[in-house]
């Protein structure tokens, strides 16, 4: 009985944007092994720093990889990374030291392994070496990987026709990974897989590194000792490249950013309201006096309203309606202008006229530079919801309550009520997964016109 292929769900670690397998070099093999027998198309591929490196400067090659089933952790350099992340890496399950414990495994169960790649002989002489080192291992064929684009029909056609279980494709990083990713569906094998130049070393062209040097993690200095003309750029200026890139990686996988950048907002936060407080202040005291003239009631009027993690708050605003004005919405809820959750009237008469003033200038949210100050609010973030707007939010949507409401928002400054309501919740949940202080700065400077042209405003 085969054992279970190796499910990412259970067995994966979560490195530069990619689910990596986390095992042993055992179990790996005996699934892939596994694979061999299925009817379900595989496709496998190897991580190792040099890839990391390249899939930063390679759209096609992130695409080739993530149309991948499984991505194996190749190399000291990923355990260095996974380590920085804090983050669990099982065995190295780099393919030099996989190959023979698949063909060991393809041996005992009679699955056939095809090897296209390499220079002319080298696939060859490998298959034979393998085959006299496991007795029953069959190989469905072995070729070189230089064809044309034009022969690349007959190459496809060659594979099927051998009925291998198992295509081992040697053309290097990136190539083989672009190549197998468009050419998969025509592949007829089970288990196809990106090795690299794995040819070269079971063939006897490339001398592998002792054993005591790739217990160390250094094997690459052993392979650069070698070709330092071929690898020179790879490992020398490569190595130290993947490392900044696994230290930026490590910093944002353990919230050191998040946590910065979360510092850096309230600061600015903080700095933005205390001067704006001070001078507003003669504002604040010509907009209450009108207030009360107006009809005396309360200058100011209290909500509830739900913030960061669902958390309820009382956001402050002058007020703007008749004292009696929740009271009376009922009455006018079938009248509202907006499909959906949010109730809104272009010409709502529970509006005072100072009210309809302060709305157009949008004044009346003044005073949330108070939520502001005691860190319920941030100048910039989603718009805080009602509660029975945040109750009828689709389990999609909750996103937008992961950051901290603010005072302008992204739909704010680009048509405030004219905008749908789930579009504005779309734009809320883009600025939080795209946000930064410079866009903050960015979106406030955009209120200032937003608000005098009081496009939206009612």
């Amino acid at each position: 009985m085969h054992p279970l292929p190796l499910r990412l769900s259970a067995l994966a670690t979560r490195l530069f944007g990619l689910d990596l397998v986390n095992g042993s070099l055992a179990n790996a093999a005996d699934a892939i092994v596994a694979m061999a027998d299925g009817l379900t198309p595989m496709t496998i591929q190897f991580i190792n720093a040099h890839c990391v490196n390249a899939l930063h400067r390679d759209a096609g090659y992130r695409a080739a990889l993530a149309r991948a089933d499984y991505l194996l952790p190749d190399g000291s350099g990923m355990a260095i990374a996974a380590r920085l992340a804090g983050e669990p890496m099982g065995e190295n399950l780099n393919g030099t030291d996989l190959f023979p414990e698949l063909c060991r495994r393809a041996a005992q169960g009679g699955q056939s392994i095809f090897l296209p790649g390499g220079k002319p002989g080298i696939a060859d002489a490998a298959a034979t070496r393998m085959m006299d080192a496991y007795p029953g291992l069959r190989f469905a064929g072995a070729r070189d990987g230089y064809w044309s684009a034009a022969e690349e029909d007959r190459v496809i056609a060659e594979i099927n026709a051998s009925g291998a279980a198992i295509v081992m494709v040697g053309l290097g990083v990136p190539l083989q990974e672009k190549w197998i990713a468009r050419v998969r569906s025509r592949l007829a094998a089970p288990v196809v897989m990106g090795v690299g130049g794995l040819f070269d070393y079971y063939s006897g062209a490339v001398q592998r590194a002792p054993l005591a040097i790739r217990k160390l993690g250094c094997e690459w200095a052993w392979r650069l000792l070698l070709e330092p003309r071929r690898l020179f750029v790879r490992y020398v200026l490569g190595n130290p490249l993947f490392l900044m890139a696994a230290a930026a990686y490590a910093w944002q996988a353990r919230g050191h950013a998040a946590a910065l950048s979360a510092r850096l907002k309230r600061g600015f936060d903080l700095a933005a309201v205390l001067g704006a407080l001070m001078m507003f202040m003669p504002l604040f005291a010509l907009i209450a006096l009108a207030i009360k003239l107006e009809d005396g009631g309360p200058v100011f009027f209290r909500q509830t309203r739900i913030g960061q993690r669902g958390l309820p708050f009382r956001m402050w605003k002058f007020r703007s309606m008749v004292p009696d004005a929740e009271a009376r919405l009922a009455t006018l809820v079938a009248q509202s202008e907006r499909d959906g959750t949010c109730f809104k009237m272009r010409r709502d008469p529970r509006v005072t006229r100072v009210g309809a003033l302060l709305r157009r200038l949008s004044l009346d949210e003044l005073p949330q530079l108070f939520n502001v100050l005691s860190g319920e609010m941030s100048l910039v973030g989603p718009r805080p919801g009602l509660p029975r707007e945040v109750l009828a939010l689709k389990p999609d949507q909750r996103e937008r309550l992961a950051g901290q409401p603010g005072l302008t928002c992204t739909w704010q400054v680009s048509g405030r009520a004219e905008i749908p309501f789930e579009q504005q919740v779309r734009l809320d949940i883009e600025y939080l997964r795209t946000r930064s202080l410079l866009k903050d700065i960015a979106l406030i400077l955009r209120t200032v016109p937003a608000v005098l042209t009081a496009r939206g405003a009612y």
